[in-house]
This record gives C-alpha cells, structure tokens and sequence, in this order.
C-alpha cells in the first residue's frame, strides 16, 4: 500500500501514512481494520441476542467491504502479505454476516 496521501493516522501515537481510500476515516489501514472488525463482531453479537439493527449500521458495513476492496486493488502490484491476509478475514467475516442475516429473520431498528 504504498500510494498513501501525505497525511499520517488520527490515532495517537501512530505514525502510518493513510492510503487514499481511507483518506475520509483519516486513518491508517491497520486501524481501520481494528475498527472494521470490532464493528463487524458487534454486529454478529446483535444478531445471535436479536436484537434490532440499524440500517445505517448496515450501511457502513458495506462501506468497509467497498473500502477493503479498494485497498486490494490500490494494492495489488505491492501486496503487504499481513494487510492482505486481515482484509481477507474481514471481508469474509463481512460475508459470514451477510449470510447469517439471510437465513436469519432479523429485525430492523428505526431508519435515521
């Protein structure tokens, strides 16, 4: 992921460059897959409890499937094996939960 902005991660004390497609979570990839995940296992936990979702939670699921991809392709000619393996793992358990929710009944909170 060499292609980064010239801007360095929100997160305190790091120092990680910021590839352009995670340039509006003004973060850098790693944490964004901290987030992404801790986001992901929240949302597994809502839905073995039953407790409703909120569409823009879902929302934003996809949004980091669509930003992981776009960090594969911006990466592809230079793949970091250890980066590659995380976005991987999220994008399948981002997968494990689209098919959970399908076979599934889940219940929908209010749209904001």
């Amino acid at each position: 992921m060499n292609a980064a902005i010239a801007a360095i991660c929100r997160r305190t004390p790091c120092a990680n460059l910021i590839p352009p497609s995670l340039a509006g979570e003004q973060m850098c990839l790693d944490h964004f897959l901290d987030e992404a995940f801790r986001r992901s296992d929240q949302i597994m936990q809502r839905f073995r409890e039953g407790s409703p979702i909120d569409p823009p939670v879902l929302e934003r699921l996809l949004t980091d499937a669509l930003t992981i991809v776009t960090n594969l392709e911006e990466g592809a000619a230079e793949p970091k094996p250890e980066e590659r393996d995380r976005m991987l793992e999220l994008l399948l358990s981002l997968a494990n939960l689209h098919e959970y929710a399908a076979h599934h009944a889940i219940s929908l909170g209010p749209t904001s």
